[in-house]
């Protein structure tokens, strides 16, 4: 794993061990207050009733990436570890570590955005790094299929795997493969959405939030990707 991988996952760790076992269950509250993403933070109605929560106007600000960094649950946590694991390390490699904190907070945001647009107003808080790591499967998969990349190098396995030339997003959906994942992906979502998948009781999937940062993993890509761009041949015909 890349080290800052690492740093991540024991980022995440750290601080779910810190809320869950050395907080005193009021400072749990606050903690979630504070750091935790609340869509009632934005609308003025809720203001006016409730006052303004606490931490503001700073945590207006900071919860769009903060949020990203807390986890419901040892088993929330764990499953985002799965999922990180080979995603982001695939892209940290690719891209180096400060241009992966850099992709992590922005997709992080980005997710928050959409979950914004989609819950204004309410009070429920959004944890999770789920949105962060949508977009490091989007951007992994902007090069996992090219020729001797990861996903299809036979012979071997070393770091040149994760520097073949991506092509561009319109040459990435003419792929299958990556249009199947892509469906494939989207679709998972779009159960959470229908209700057809629950977590524990009491706890919702952010499937917007996933979106959002599946989005902007996407588009973000190309911008910090490091690498040359291989042509598209059928773009150029």
């Amino acid at each position: 794993m890349p080290p800052v991988v690492v740093a991540t996952l024991a980022v995440l760790a750290i601080v779910h061990a810190v809320r869950v076992v050395l907080l005193p269950a009021d400072l749990q509250e606050e903690f979630l207050l504070l750091f935790a993403f609340i869509p009632a933070r934005y609308d003025a109605a809720v203001s006016l009733l409730r006052g303004d929560l606490p931490g503001s106007p700073g945590a207006d600000l900071w919860s769009f990436v903060t949020y990203s960094l807390i986890h419901a649950d040892w088993l929330h946590l764990t499953m985002n570890a799965i999922w990180l694991l080979p995603f982001g390390s695939a892209l940290a490699r690719r891209i180096g570590s400060l241009r992966f904190v850099i992709f992590f907070v922005l997709t992080a945001a980005a997710g928050a955005a959409a979950h914004l647009a989609t819950h204004f107003g309410e009070f429920y808080p959004m944890v999770g790094a789920s949105a962060a790591i949508s977009g490091t499967m989007a951007a992994a998969m902007r090069f996992a299929f090219q020729p001797g990349g990861p996903l299809r190098r036979r012979v071997g396995h070393d770091d040149a795997a994760y520097f073949v030339p991506a092509v561009s997003l319109i040459g990435s959906f003419r792929d299958p493969r990556f249009l199947a994942f892509v469906v494939v992906w989207f679709g998972i979502n779009a159960i959470f959405g229908l209700g057809g998948m629950q977590l524990e009781a009491g706890q919702t999937v952010a499937w917007e939030a996933h979106i959002g940062g599946f989005i902007a993993g996407l588009l973000l890509f190309s911008l910090l990707d490091p690498v040359g761009r291989s042509v598209d041949v059928r773009a150029a015909d």
